[in-house]
């Protein structure tokens, strides 16, 4: 099934933590979670807003920004398709520090923090999970860190590709990302124009191929290592 005709329990049922669960457990969750379209552009979170759902991603692509005092934008990361994100703030239980913006049309599904908070009681395996997702977090922010300090904008935009093929943080996503010039030079913190030069580069090293819609990965481990 594709993500354009996937239903909320179709999403609900496809992710990882979901095999964890007992079907008691999932029948609830079905029965609490709930959808919300979000228009390019839009906001699916705002900083400073009460935490009261745990955040999954249906069909689109959201970034998780800040602005710096002098009003530059930061983006911290992309959540495409079948990501699931807020888990470290609802576990805080603290009010949001960033925004999260659509950068296309988003489907969104939510799932309440009493929902969240009963299965972090009963679940087990849902905990497990969740400290897999924490781990897997804590290492992509370090490495991107390492990447806007030490790395040049080709290499930033092959890692910010590669990043984008995690298997515990994004399951599903396929070799075509449907993903913009513009979308990849604001996760990689290039303008557009720079943004298609690297990805250029990388056509020519035959990593990968730029098509109609968006981009085709031939080469992850080369991404992954790729240093210009």
């Amino acid at each position: 099934m594709t993500n354009q005709t996937q239903t909320l329990i179709d999403h609900l049922r496809s992710t990882i933590w979901a095999r964890t669960l007992t079907s008691a457990e999932m029948i609830r969750v079905e029965a609490d979670c709930f959808e919300q379209f979000v228009p390019k552009g839009g906001f699916v979170c705002r900083k400073g807003e009460a935490l009261d759902n745990w955040v999954g991603i249906i069909e689109g692509l959201v970034k998780i920004n800040n602005f710096s005092p002098s009003g530059k934008n930061v983006t911290f990361a992309g959540v495409p398709t079948g990501g699931w994100f807020g888990e470290g703030s609802l576990l805080k239980d603290q009010t949001r520090k960033y925004d999260v913006m659509a950068l296309r049309d988003t489907r969104v599904a939510r799932m309440p923090r009493e929902t969240f908070e009963w299965l972090l009681e009963v679940s087990l395996p849902f905990t497990r999970f969740l400290l897999m997702q924490l781990n897997e977090r804590l290492g992509q922010f370090i490495g991107q860190v390492e990447n806007d300090r030490m790395l040049d904008i080709d290499t930033r935009v092959a890692r910010c590709l590669a990043a984008m093929f995690n298997s515990h943080l994004y399951p599903g996503l396929e070799k075509l990302v449907q993903i913009s010039q513009e979308e990849i030079g604001y996760l990689s913190g290039a303008s557009r124009q720079r943004a298609n030069q690297a990805l250029q580069l990388l056509e020519k090293e035959g990593l990968v191929r730029l098509d109609y819609g968006g981009i085709r990965v031939l080469d992850l481990e080369g991404l992954r290592h790729f240093q210009a």
